[in-house]
């Protein structure tokens, strides 16, 4: 290959971006509104920055061509006809525009010199050694050239001029100063981040005529892209998130944006008033001292937050009208704590004692508290356990309390061994029964259906003991493959397994199934007294006096067991005896599953719905700056949680009879940990 040949083609590479045709006209910034970038970028709302500061539109099919005539200057005129050559330019094109989006999901501003790095990284990975060495070369050349002509280079030119559509409809044009103000004070503090490169990454994604939504979020992603290198990078994502979360909620409660010292006092009011004119917010915490209440806020704590917690936050939290936050993160945890100290004999200081704990991260509430404390709708329990009938009217009862207690956040576990099994007689239509499965099909459905206040999906998980007569059916609800109506794709699995079944494991015994209709009593009771019940079954069956019964080699089932779990993840496995045996509640019930997440064992009843009340202690908060744990304070934070949790059963909205009755009756909590690894 002569060197004049590699200038002329890859000359032809160079001005692919930089000299447009003439039948292009040239566009600077001032002129583009964000209507024409977006119409004369080929591929969105790329638009391609050249060296004098000029912008163009972007065009993919430019990048093919300079792709084939660098093919032809290397390979001679061979290239021009070859197949090879037309299919590898195209995909190389794709890979460099899809790199590019990648990096600039919304589109944006691209720097010339940006996509002929990304051109010359595709021919690397297709192994074109040759053609991207010549590639190189010759940019190195050009730069040269530019250098001893004096023309200014990509990193001197003038930045283009860009202007941000206000939500008003207003074009303002965007300050550097501004922008490098704004993420400065996101970087305030922290070590070993660089706000330059913040801003260089976010330079790259705006365009003229980007809305403020749109900056905002090339702001947070171009913070967020840097985690991987410096994880604190992760607070400055969050600040610059919280920049734009104040402003959309402090104008969402009193129509202006105004930080000063005053700001929150100012707000919170404006911020419960508001929820309460929508409907969202209980009118009781009108009555809190609110000024009292709006002094004790401690803004500075919403710098604690990562970005994933933050936008985890945003996104499912914080309350809205019409998609427009109005509430803030240490607005949120007031009113968290004011809710739950409501009915306190002297709430204001309940309220500021909650909110200590909840603002310094040392204890936090379950999701439903968090959704629904302080609100008009206080579903604030974490957990329901049920145990569905065997009869067609209780099993859609039990459908529709699934509906009732997952529409307010609940995860719901639904033992369902009472249901007859595949095969039954059905003594009202002297029929057979097509066995428990369609009726988890329906359950499943309707968590998909009840989506949670449309926050996220209702989650169950669906219990059936090893005895079942289904249990093998039950096992394959998971799988991708089989009859689409007999799975259950959305709904969580668990194999309620008694003692007795392991031990015909170990001893490679049979293992008979049974359908509950037959052997009732099974459901009701463990240990001993399960193996003398099963035992009894068992020798009527091999008598022949059960109608539906199937014996099988325990192993061969336990190999199934374990073959599901490790190709679908479910059932999980689960023991019954154990549970029943360490169970508090022994003296009112049996424990015949356990819930969504599998940590609470509570015993259920056809008047019964068994609810758990949850939050959580954060260790890490209680450990000192010399790195010893501070038992003082731990004993404080559970006192204070022990009392919320224990308003929560009293203040809760119970939407089923059956969980108010469980949940005075017993009171239970769950206390759990976090931060111990």
């Amino acid at each position: 290959m002569s060197s004049d040949n590699t200038q002329n083609s890859d000359t032809t590479t160079e001005t692919t971006s930089e000299t447009t045709s003439q039948a292009t006209a040239v566009a600077t910034p001032a002129a583009l509104s964000a209507a024409q970038s977006r119409a004369h970028a080929a591929t969105g709302t790329f638009m391609v920055v050249r060296r004098n500061g000029d912008v163009v539109p972007f065009e993919a099919a430019r990048i093919e061509r300079a792709l084939k005539k660098a093919f032809l200057a290397v390979e001679g005129d061979e290239a021009a006809s070859s197949s090879r050559v037309h299919t590898l330019a195209i995909q190389l094109t794709e890979q460099v525009v899809h790199a590019l989006r990648r990096r600039l999901s919304r589109g944006g501003m691209v720097h010339i010199e940006d996509i002929q790095d990304q051109v010359e990284l595709a021919l690397m990975r297709a192994s074109e050694h040759k053609v991207a060495r010549a590639y190189v070369l010759y940019r190195e050349r050009q730069k040269a050239k530019r250098a001893e002509a004096g023309e200014p280079n990509h990193a001197e030119a003038k930045p283009p001029t860009i202007h941000v559509l206000g939500e008003d409809g207003v074009r303002r044009e965007l300050s550097g100063g501004d922008l490098r103000n704004t993420i400065l004070f996101a970087c305030e503090g922290l070590e070993d981040v660089d706000a330059r490169a913040v801003f260089e990454e976010t330079t790259k994604a705006i365009f003229d005529g980007i809305t403020q939504r749109e900056l905002d979020e090339a702001l947070v992603m171009s913070a967020r892209a840097l985690v991987e290198r410096e994880p604190n990078y992760t607070y400055v994502a969050a600040r610059l998130l919280l920049q734009a979360l104040r402003r959309e909620a402090m104008t969402a409660a009193m129509g202006r944006v105004e930080l000063s010292d005053t700001t929150y006092a100012d707000y919170f009011p404006a911020y419960i008033r508001k929820g309460i004119e929508i409907g969202l917010l209980d009118p009781r915490l009108a009555e809190f001292d609110l000024p009292r209440m709006s002094a004790a806020i401690e803004t500075a704590r919403d710098l604690q937050f990562t970005y994933l917690g933050l936008q985890t936050l945003y996104d499912r939290y914080l309350l809205h009208h019409d998609e427009v936050r109005f509430e803030l993160p240490q607005a949120m945890l007031m009113r968290v704590a004011m809710g739950l100290a409501v009915s306190e004999i002297d709430r204001e200081e309940r309220a500021l004692e909650f909110y200590g704990v909840l603002s310094r991260f040392e204890f936090m509430c379950s999701t439903p508290t968090l959704f629904n404390s302080g609100t008009t709708r206080p579903q604030l329990s974490s957990c329901f356990l049920t145990t569905i009938p065997d009869d067609l009217e209780g099993i859609f009862g039990g459908i529709r309390d699934n509906a009732m207690l997952a529409k307010f956040s609940g995860g719901l576990g639904n033992d369902w061994t009472r249901v007859r099994g595949m095969g039954a007689r059905i003594k009202g239509t002297n029929g057979r029964s097509q066995g428990v499965v369609p009726f988890m099909k329906v359950a499943n459905d309707t968590a998909v259906a009840v989506n949670q206040g449309g926050k996220r999906k209702g989650a169950v998980c669906a219990y059936l003991e090893t005895w079942h007569i289904d249990i093998e059916e039950f096992l394959e609800l998971r799988k991708n493959t089989g009859d689409d109506r007999r799975r259950t794709h959305d709904m969580n699995t668990a194999n309620w397994i008694p003692d007795l079944f392991m031990k015909r494991v170990h001893e490679n015994q049979d293992w008979t199934l049974f359908s509950p209709d037959e052997a009732p009593d099974l459901h009701e009771v463990y240990g001993k007294a399960f193996e003398e019940a099963y035992l009894r079954y068992e020798a009527k069956a091999r008598a022949g006096e059960m109608r539906v019964t199937k014996t099988t080699k325990a192993v061969d089932l336990w190999r199934k067991i374990l073959s599901m779990l490790f190709e679908t993840g479910h059932p999980w496995i689960t023991f019954k005896d154990p549970c029943n045996v360490r169970s508090p509640q022994g003296h009112v019930g049996v424990v015949h599953s356990s819930n969504l997440c599998t940590e609470i064992t509570l015993n259920t009843s056809d008047r019964e719905i068994a609810v758990c009340n949850l939050g959580s202690v954060n260790l890490v908060a209680h450990i000192t700056p010399e790195g010893e744990f501070d038992v003082e304070k731990i004993e404080r934070t559970v006192g204070t949680a022990m009392r919320m949790l224990d308003n929560v059963i009293d203040i809760n909205l119970y939407t089923v009879p059956a969980a108010r009755r469980s949940n005075l009756r017993h009171r239970p909590v769950g206390l759990g940990l976090m931060g111990f690894q």
